[in-house]
């Protein structure tokens, strides 16, 4: 398998070559990996390990559907889809229109592979499609809502200890004032509102696709929704849940190790991933086989520009950058939208 090191030397090979070589490596591997499954392949990266997590459009967003959508035009979508992840996850309405998209072109015949890391929303995701393929070293997360960084169940929680707590002892009830303050009159609402809907549609999504056919496939998703989106159980939203664990909730998976040369292309194009994010500007791609990729560049500090990357064979002309908003603006007694 061509390694991390074997992968960067390869790159440094081709610097002589003109365009990009860190794009002409990735792109040569994403089509021997289409070669391979006879699947249609488009990996959606983020670069959140490298970059610094203020950067705006390292999460999912709605402006991802757009890149989507660039690269599933052409492509024979009777072959299904392989969607490789490898995100931080983001926001839980853009997560539930990038499903509802990528189900209705593929009539729900997605696969998921993730090389290494898809949180949070992304494990949504993942939980959307009929299989996940995870190696040893790959992670799911917690799907519990946020927000602005804040989990939804601790707040509940938090209120709960604080009610039984003034019962009690009325004397901490100034205590427990300055802490129950800082919320706005509807959060507590709000919480339980998008704990409640990312539960129903995980579960939904579980029970129509991955479970579909089975006797008690309402049963099993159940079971699943609530071991990933347990706050109580996971105790943090950033807990990296390993394939046994995903194994024992219930989710069907398939190891990527079973087959030797699936592994090494996967592995491989998540190092030329993981390379571009190193040696180039780029800060979230999304990409399929044929070449055609809409990559996030970070320009100047704040902000960033999408970058339409044509294949090889075609010239279309250059993009116009575009300035775009930070994600997740609040005002003043706003509550930030629920993320996972």
């Amino acid at each position: 398998m061509p390694g991390w090191d074997k992968v960067l030397k390869e790159i440094s090979s081709r610097q002589a070559e003109g365009r990009q070589a860190v794009d002409k490596v990735r792109r040569h591997y994403l089509s021997r990996l289409h070669k391979h499954t006879k699947r249609n392949v488009i990996a959606y990266y983020s670069g959140w390990l490298s970059r610094p997590p203020q950067l705006p459009n390292l999460e999912i967003g709605d402006d991802d559907k757009n890149a989507f959508m660039t690269a599933v035009h052409t492509l024979n979508r009777s072959l299904g889809l392989d969607l490789i992840l490898h995100t931080p996850g983001g926001n839980v309405a853009a997560t539930e229109s990038l499903v509802d998209y990528l189900w209705s072109m593929f009539d729900k015949d997605v696969r998921v592979i993730v090389p290494q890391i898809a949180m949070s929303a992304g494990t949504m995701i993942a939980c959307s499609a009929k299989r996940i393929v995870m190696g040893k070293q790959s992670n799911l997360g917690p799907i519990d809502p946020q927000f602005g960084g804040i989990a939804a169940q601790a707040v509940l929680a938090e209120f709960e200890m604080a009610v039984k707590s003034i019962e009690h002892n009325p004397s901490c009830a100034p205590l427990w004032q300055s802490i129950i303050g800082k919320y706005n009159p509807t959060f507590l609402l709000e919480c339980l509102q998008a704990i409640e809907w990312s539960r129903d549609m995980v579960k939904n999504w579980l029970r129509d696709n991955m479970f579909s056919g089975d006797a008690n496939a309402e049963e099993k998703a159940e079971s699943a929704v609530v071991a990933l989106g347990d706050h109580a159980s996971t105790k943090t939203h950033s807990r990296h849940l390993p394939l046994s664990v995903c194994d024992g909730i219930g989710l069907k998976l398939e190891r990527l190790e079973d087959d030797p040369i699936f592994q090494d292309l996967v592995l491989t194009v998540h190092h030329a991933f993981m390379h571009t994010f190193a040696q180039t500007a780029a800060i979230k791609i999304v990409e399929n086989h044929k070449g055609v990729a809409t990559v996030l560049m970070q320009s100047i500090p704040q902000m960033i520009q999408p970058i339409m990357v044509a294949p090889p064979v075609q010239h279309p002309p250059a993009a116009v950058p575009t300035e775009l908003p930070a994600q997740n603006g609040t005002t003043e007694k706003q509550e930030p939208p629920a993320e996972v």
